[in-house]
């Protein structure tokens, strides 16, 4: 199936069609649009709307706008019915006769869900869909989102300028009027944000009531996301997020202390990569912490990676109540939800070509999952650490946290790899989830986790809440309303073509979709009564669109991307002399390849409103030449046994197409071969002396190379890495892996340690040594966990590992979770003795010796009395370093290079010796 992007409107209902004048017409979810061609000459138009008891009531201007070629009008807010619209255009001040839709079906928005508890009805909205009384209303545009303006109650300074600072004028709680928030077209980052995010707050004033929506199918908010705190009674609807990159990095977060909160009708795409290895796709896109009474309805979930975090350190399973309704899981990789103590129902979704699992239950949370549909999703339900969720793999998916319960009834499933519901013979312990027979049936608690011990809490049997009575849709009935209305007004402005048979599997970005929302624009021209959004059209490039290639050899593409007001762009000098190029009038590129057979120049313009845009470049063919081979200038090394080599970069050139490697692999050195780079890098650490060559292939003279690696001695030195000092950065241990975002904080052989590598499945630490040693890892102090040394598993004390270890190659990999902060291989006194210069064999006679002498990182002291206290100065005389205690060694990795004077105060005595820190 090809992917195709299409900039549309699709209707879901209703929908007349007329020449001339009106294009399209159609009810939707308590709101109805309508398109119509531009009147010449007219300047302004003018919209009404009948039914429900109204009468030609005239819309808000703002509501009405311009896409360029056609003109559209969405009118939020009105109460289930059948409606008409008329459009009448205003040439010179005068209104013209206007034209008037057929009969529009508007229909009631699905309020159901834990947010409506008590009678609440989130946002501005009644519950019939109309506005509050006395609601004041908002309009927001790339235009006016830093320059919107109103008296706000409370407020420390009136008049309040700008979105942000309007929403910090209502967390103060004491203007109870309600707000409806109206976003119009793409909007970017504000002049102010907190961390980047769009933040409400109402200190939880039970009258206060806020909604943010967008209008029509093309609302965006690019590049941030809306963080609620401290709010009740909130709405979030119709909103497009994309490429947020704000600090806490959800499209939607509820970050603490909420209720009553609803957000339906979303289409959530990717943010911008996180700095973990599972955030490629970004963060969360709609998560959860320390809130209730929550609603999550027909949103749109795009090949999210991971979906909705549910719960994070609430610590008690009271009163945490929580509803997923009718979203579209569409290609999302995992945590639909992810829960942790919450009481869940999760019903009627569309669980959509999921690559890693549906939902997951940790700490002793309770879900109910009703009526879902299925299809190809790798594991629907997972328990923490039993059934399915450890039967590929021990870890388990949930950090090693404790279970809670699945309650599962009349879900549809098709394609799950496994699926495992409890049964008293078979699985009685190993399984994903508890299947009802009844929707009411009570949970035994004799039923428990396998880790914890948590039973079902039977919430959704309780008579105070809805769930007991509620009448859910049949799963085939759900999907259909899911597919239908979830996501923005008739799906939205940018739709994008899933290919099932590559990525129902796939957890990897898919890069044409990125490249779709990196340079979305949106369509917008104008904002009724404002000027236009958009004025001048744009063109990018790749940064190759001048080459330079040999006769026979193919150049790289070169793509050129056109944006802003421009609606294509034209090619001049092209196809020509085996170059040609494609147009993708979807994504709005021109890609340039081939292989030349001349040297050509071409240009690029754009094309549609505001000031054109031009490109240009020249692609120069020059003749075959001899064959070139250059390399970095340490081919040859000499290094001691056990250290790793300095990469040697060899790189090929003019007519040579290949280079071949005569010596290599060998004795611990490789090498990997770049064919787009051409080049040829060679690595590793030798267990002996060496050499290796390499050649070019292709027309002309052939090019060779060569180098020799020398191993000398053994390097016995004690090894101590400090990731605090050092990141991931070492010469003697290779280390893969994340490092944790979140600083910590612990004391270790008088060091503050603060940075630490995460210990996770994807990492692992390498290294050799020449002789015994002991290994010392140093953890969060309140550690208690394991880890793996060469695949054996020692446990933690005080947040310390001591591994006493053999010669040779070691492997340090996860246990369980955990933070390593740092790394010091220990030799035996004998190994270290043997190594040292001759300087430190000459003072073996002295009572105390210090050595290695140069010292890269500790710095041994071998006494024969009692060490006291060690102190470290510059040359200038201050004190840069010091340690209390009998200690026989010093750590000196964090000293920069240079000659220090180093006290050592040992019964009776002070002894002061140089060293020179490398």
């Amino acid at each position: 199936m090809r992917k195709k992007l299409f900039f549309l409107t699709i209707l879901f209902v209703s929908m007349q069609t007329w020449s001339q004048q009106i294009n399209e017409a159609s009810g939707w979810l308590e709101s109805a649009f309508v398109k119509w061609q531009p009147v010449s000459n007219a300047q302004t138009y003018n919209v009404y709307y009948t039914g429900n008891g109204f009468t030609d009531k005239k819309i808000d201007n703002q509501l009405i706008r311009s896409y360029g070629s056609y003109y559209r009008a969405d009118i939020p807010g009105l109460k289930a019915g059948t409606y008409t619209v008329k459009v009448k255009p205003v040439i010179s001040g005068a209104e013209g006769t206007g034209t008037t839709t057929g009969t529009l079906n508007v229909l009631a928005q699905d309020r159901n869900g834990f947010a409506f508890d008590g009678g609440r009805v989130p946002g501005g909205y009644k519950a019939d869909g109309t506005p509050k009384d006395n609601a004041v209303i908002l309009y927001i545009t790339q235009n006016t989102k830093n320059t919107i303006s109103m008296d706000i109650t409370g407020a420390s300074t009136n008049p309040c300028v700008g979105l942000q600072n309007i929403l910090y004028a209502i967390k103060k709680g004491k203007d109870t009027r309600p707000f409806i928030i109206r976003l119009l077209g793409n909007i970017t980052d504000m002049t102010v944000m907190e961390g980047g995010d769009v933040v409400i707050e109402n200190a939880n004033n039970a009258s206060s009531y806020v909604t943010l929506e967008g209008v029509g199918t093309d609302a965006v908010a690019n590049g941030w996301g809306v963080r609620l705190k401290s709010a009740s009674n909130i709405e979030v609807s119709n909103i497009g997020f994309m490429n947020c990159n704000s600090t806490a990095g959800d499209n939607v977060g509820m970050q603490q202390d909420n209720d009553h909160i609803w957000v339906h009708n979303c289409d959530l795409f990717y943010g911008d990569a996180g700095s973990d290895a599972d955030q490629i796709k970004g963060d969360g896109a709609l998560d959860n912490k320390s809130s209730t009474y929550i609603t999550l309805s027909y949103n749109h979930f795009w090949d999210s990676g991971k979906a909705s975090l549910l719960g994070l350190s609430e610590g008690t399973t009271t009163g945490l109540y929580i509803t997923y309704h009718h979203n579209w899981f569409d290609h999302s990789d995992s945590r639909h939800p992810r829960v942790r103590y919450y009481s869940a129902h999760i019903y009627n979704n569309y669980y959509d070509g999921n690559s890693k699992y549906g939902a997951g239950s940790t700490l002793g949370s309770s879900l109910f999952i009703e009526g879902n549909v299925f299809r190809n999703c790798k594991y629907p339900m997972l328990t923490s650490k039993q059934g399915t969720d450890i039967f590929y793999d021990s870890e388990g998916t949930f950090s090693g946290e404790a279970g809670g319960t699945i309650k599962a009834f009349n879900n549809a499933m098709t394609g799950q790899t496994r699926y495992i519901p409890y049964n008293a013979t078979n699985y009685p312990v190993e399984f994903d989830a508890i299947e009802a027979t009844t929707r009411g049936e009570i949970i035994s608690s004799s039923i428990k986790s396998k880790l914890g011990g948590n039973s079902y809490n039977n919430f959704d049997t309780n008579t105070a809440l809805y769930v007991k009575n509620l009448v859910i849709d049949q799963p085939a009935t759900a999907q259909s309303k899911v597919v239908q209305y979830s996501g923005r007004v008739s799906g939205g402005d940018l739709k994008w073509t899933f290919d099932n048979s590559v990525d129902d599997a796939s957890s990897t970005v898919i890069t044409a979709l990125k490249s779709a929302l990196t340079n979305y624009t949106g369509t917008l021209v104008s904002v009724q009564g404002e000027t236009n959004v958009v004025s001048n059209q744009t063109l990018t490039s790749t940064t190759n669109n001048n080459q330079t290639v040999t006769s026979g050899t193919a150049i790289n593409s070169i793509v050129f991307t056109w944006g802003g007001s421009a609606t294509d762009a034209t090619v001049t000098g092209l196809p020509v002399s085996g170059i040609t190029f494609v147009k993708n009038t979807t994504s709005k590129t021109i890609t340039i390849t081939g292989t030349p057979t001349a040297t050509l120049s071409y240009s690029i313009s754009t094309v549609g409103s505001g000031t054109a845009a031009t490109g240009s470049g020249t692609i120069t063919v020059t003749s075959a030449s001899a064959q070139t081979l250059t390399s970095t200038t340490n081919n040859n090394q000499t290094v001691t046994s056990g250290t790793a080599i300095g990469s040697i970069v060899f790189t090929w050139g003019g007519s040579a197409t290949d280079a071949t490697v005569t010596g290599l692999p060998a004795s611990g050195i490789t090498f990997v071969k770049n064919t787009t780079a051409k080049t040829i890098t060679i690595t590793g650490t030798p267990t002996a002396t060496l050499s290796y060559s390499i050649s070019t292939v292709g027309s002309g003279t052939v090019a060779t190379g060569s180098g020799t690696i020398t191993v000398t001695g053994t390097s016995t030195g004690n090894q101590i890495h400090n990731f605090t000092t050092s990141g991931k950065t070492s010469t003697f241990y290779t280390i893969t892996g994340n490092m944790n975002s979140t600083a910590g904080s612990v004391t270790y052989a008088g060091l503050t340690l603060t940075a630490r590598l995460k210990i996770e499945s994807s990492t692992s630490i390498t290294y050799t040594t020449t002789a015994a040693s002991t290994l010392t890892l140093v953890f969060d102090s309140n550690f208690t966990g394991t880890v793996k040394v060469n695949n054996v598993s020692y446990t933690a004390v005080s947040g310390v590992v001591t591994v006493s270890l053999p010669a040779g190659a070691n492997t340090i990999t996860k246990g369980s979770v955990a933070n390593l902060y740092y790394i010091k291989t220990a030799y035996s006194s004998t190994a270290r003795m043997s190594s040292n210069s001759s300087l430190e064999q000459g003072l073996a006679s002295e009572k105390l010796i210090l050595y290695p002498n140069p010292v890269s990182n500790e710095l041994n002291i071998d006494s024969d009395k009692a060490i006291q206290k060690v102190e470290v100065y510059n040359l200038t005389g201050a004190l840069v370093n010091t340690q209390q205690g009998n200690n026989n060694s010093i750590d000196m990795s964090n000293l920069a290079n240079g000659s220090y004077l180093v006290k050592v105060h040992t019964e009776g005595n002070v002894t002061t010796k140089i060293i020179i820190k490398k």
